[in-house]
C-alpha cells in the first residue's frame, strides 16, 4: 500500500486560525527533490489554495513535525499571529500529544515511564539517527521522557505484539521510536530502530500514529482526535486477543486533563488576552519567534 494521492487530504479540525490534518503515512510534509512526489504541502494547496501564504517558503506554517513514516494529527497555522501563539505553547511544553503504536512483543508492565536521555548517533553508517545515553557513539544526550500505557496484546502476522498509547513529555527527534527500541519493543515496521525478525517486509507501514493533539493557545483550544488506524477491520494482519485498557476511556482522561500552567504573566488557555495585563514581548523573544515563522527545517527522512 502506498501513500495517498495528492487529492487525498483528511481534515479533523478547522477554524479561522488553524487546521489539523490527519497526515498519511509515508508522506513528506514538503520535498525539495527534483522529481514529483506527493507531499502534505501539495495536498493543502490543492484543497485550500486561498489559504496558502506567499510570504512563507512552504506556503503554510506547520506548527510542528511528524516523521515521514508517521501518520496522524498535524497542526497548520493559517496566519502569523496564530503561528506565534502555537509556537509559544510548544516552547512552554503546554501541548498534549498522544500516539498509538504497535510494538514488538508483549509489554508486561501495563504502564511505565521511559526515562532515557537521547542524543545523536555518531556511529559510521548511522547518520541522522538517534540513540540513548550510554550507547556507543551517542553525542550530546538530552533528558527525554515518555509515558507508555498498554491497550491490547495480540499477534501481527503471527508474531506477538502490543498496542500501546505513548505520550512524549519531551520533544526529541525520533523519541518514541528510540524509547520503544530501547525497551526491546520496537515499533512494528520501523526499519531504522527495529529489530530484524525475518518478517520486516510484512508490515505495509510503520505502525506509529499521532492520535491526539491539544494546543491551548490564548485564543482557542486546538483539539483533535484522529481515527484509530490499528484495528483488524483495516489491517487483517493485526489480531488482538487480550484487552488491557480501553482506548475510549483514555481519550476521556486526555480530554479532561488540565493543561499545563502558562508562563507567568501569560493568558490562560482559551482565554482572551488583555492588553493591559499582558507583558510586552522582549526583542529576544520576538527575534526567536520571527525566525521560527520565516523558516523551519525538517529532520532528514529515514
Amino acid at each position: 500500500m502506498e501513500a495517498g494521492p495528492v487529492e487525498s487530504l483528511s481534515v479533523v479540525y478547522q477554524s479561522q486560525d488553524f487546521l489539523v490534518v490527519n497526515k498519511h503515512w509515508d508522506l513528506r510534509i514538503d520535498s525539495r527533490m527534483w522529481r514529483e512526489t506527493p507531499t502534505l504541502q501539495k495536498q493543502l494547496r490543492l484543497r485550500f489554495p486561498e489559504l496558502a501564504d506567499p510570504d512563507t517558503y512552504y506556503g503554510f506554517r506547520f506548527c510542528h513535525q511528524l516523521d515521514f513514516s508517521t501518520s496522524g494529527a498535524l497542526c497548520v497555522a493559517l496566519n502569523k499571529a496564530a503561528a506565534g501563539s502555537a509556537y509559544k505553547c510548544f516552547k512552554e511544553r503546554r501541548v498534549t500529544k498522544a500516539y498509538l503504536a504497535l510494538v514488538r512483543g508483549h509489554v508486561q508492565e501495563s504502564r511505565m515511564t521511559i526515562n532515557y536521555a537521547i542524543g545523536r548517533n555518531s556511529t559510521e553508517g548511522r547518520a541522522h539517527t538517534m540513540c540513548i545515553e550510554g550507547t556507543q557513539g551517542c553525542e550530546n544526550p538530552k533528558p527525554s521522557v515518555t509515558e507508555l500505557m498498554v491497550l491490547e496484546h495480540g499477534l501481527y502476522a503471527g508474531d506477538p505484539v502490543s498496542k500501546v498509547l505513548l505520550q512524549p513529555l519531551t520533544g526529541r527527534t525520533h523519541q518514541l521510536r528510540v524509547h520503544c527500541s530501547a525497551l526491546s519493543h520496537p515499533v512494528v515496521g520501523d526499519l531504522t530502530y527495529g529489530q530484524a525478525s525475518g518478517r520486516e517486509d510484512q508490515p505495509f507501514r510503520m505502525m506509529l500514529h499521532a492520535f491526539y493533539l491539544r494546543i491551548p493557545t490564548h485564543t482557542e483550544c486546538v483539539e483533535a482526535c484522529t481515527p484509530d488506524p490499528f484495528v483488524p477491520t483495516l489491517d487483517a494482519c493485526w489480531s488482538p486477543h487480550t484487552l488491557v485498557r480501553s482506548l475510549d476511556q483514555l481519550v476521556q482522561v486526555l480530554r479532561a486533563a488540565p493543561d499545563p500552567e502558562p508562563a507567568e504573566g501569560s493568558p490562560g488557555p482559551c482565554s482572551t488576552p488583555t492588553p493591559s495585563t499582558r507583558p510586552p514581548e522582549t526583542e529576544a523573544q520576538r527575534a526567536s519567534c520571527l525566525q521560527w515563522l520565516s523558516e523551519w527545517t525538517l529532520e532528514p527522512d529515514n
